[in-house]
């Protein structure tokens, strides 16, 4: 999901007091660099006030590749000499000290883990590590090369996640006595080019694979009966492709249907009553907003506060009401001691969708290769 996010990512966001940006920083302050939108500014004042005179200094960032080539550009600077210009030059690029955490897609997070970028956490001085839903615990949990490993290392600690979902125009179905309710409506012959994709080939031949009852994390495309006919037959539907700009279109009935992350769904269903959200009955795929440490910052206690502060029952409420996203920790609640707003979540109305949901897990190089193939052979279809 390399370009999740990038879409109406600015809607409702407030921006960041003022009194923890970048430049009340003090030397020697730890620096969390996190996606913004994904925690309430809320959180940030009252965790400063539970740390009294310490200070963190917060800093944001639009997009989650954004993030990721900080910690690319962390880990080169380290391999080059120290810059010959004492002064710094008016207009040249200044790249940030780096920071002590920062926030990352899970689905890079193998790509993080074997280039290097980022160290595993600890979780014994994480106190409420146990408290996150075992998948989540699992999906952190990789060897060296950033495959799934049970006896591995954590190398995340999630706190807020989403799904993809489908969204629709209601006006537009208006005329039919049936709404989409699962991946298998998108190939109905009345939304022949209606559709609009993200465009992702995990995502796409993900949900294909979903609806043929397989796992998005299948590796072995060849096996599957009838996938690649489905994936040419689905490719009729589609009007076009885009990971930014599939909602636009929706909101002006220029397709009836677009599938997409809910982070970006859920706030424009919220804005506009005609765009409805549906969790495909036979499960999607999940994401996860994680903090990692780069690979070279030292350990910092305040760093671990925070992350046990994000895991607190308030603190998983506030992300739950206040960002296009859920705390993992509302998983583990009794459902009858969740705040009705967050209860009627779409991305909660359905418990049985979620069980049947899949992270997108790390494929092998030769796996990546097959299912590239398979998608290059579907977009090249006339």
């Amino acid at each position: 999901m390399l370009n999740r996010r990038s879409f109406l990512q600015g809607l409702g966001t407030i921006a960041l007091a003022g009194g923890l940006s970048g430049c009340a920083s003090r030397s020697g302050d730890p620096s969390i660099f996190l996606l913004s939108g994904s925690i309430p500014p809320r959180l940030l004042t009252d965790f400063q006030k539970t740390i009294a005179e310490k200070k963190v200094n917060f800093q944001s960032e639009r997009q989650l590749k954004e993030l990721l080539k900080l910690l690319e550009k962390w880990l080169k600077n380290q391999d080059q000499p120290a810059s010959q210009f004492p002064i710094p030059i008016p207009f040249r690029e200044q790249n940030p000290a780096m920071g002590n955490l920062v926030t990352l897609g899970d689905a890079w997070l193998g790509k993080a883990i074997s280039n290097g970028l980022i160290q595993p956490l600890d979780t014994s001085q994480l106190s409420n590590w146990s408290k996150l839903p075992p998948r989540w615990q699992e999906n952190m949990t990789r060897n060296g090369q950033g495959q799934l490993q049970t006896e591995g290392k954590v190398w995340g600690a999630p706190y807020r996640w989403g799904m993809t979902v489908i969204a629709y125009n209601e006006e537009k179905f208006a005329q039919f006595d049936w709404r989409p309710q699962d991946w298998s409506d998108l190939w109905r012959p009345e939304l022949t080019g209606k559709i609009a994709l993200i465009d992702n080939r995990r995502e796409v031949i993900g949900l294909t694979l979903k609806k043929l009852g397989y796992s998005y994390n299948s590796s072995d495309l060849k096996q599957v009966m009838g996938l690649k006919d489905q994936l040419f037959a689905l490719q009729k539907q589609v009007k076009f492709y885009s990971s930014q700009h599939y909602l636009q279109p929706l909101i002006l009935g220029d397709v009836w249907v677009s599938v997409g992350w809910s982070n970006d769904i859920l706030p424009v269903s919220n804005r506009y009553n005609k765009i409805k959200v549906v969790v495909p009955k036979s499960g999607t795929s999940l994401w996860s907003d994680v903090w990692v440490k780069p690979v070279l910052t030292t350990p910092n206690s305040l760093v671990q506060q925070w992350i046990d502060f994000c895991w607190q029952p308030e603190s998983a409420t506030k992300i739950s009401l206040f960002t296009s996203g859920l705390s993992p920790l509302i998983l583990t609640e009794n459902p009858d001691q969740i705040s009705p707003d967050i209860r009627n979540n779409p991305l909660l109305v359905n418990p049985e969708a979620v069980k049947k949901s899949d992270f997108l897990n790390p494929l092998s190089p030769a796996t990546e290769q097959e299912y590239e193939q398979l998608w290059q052979a579907m977009r090249q279809l006339v």
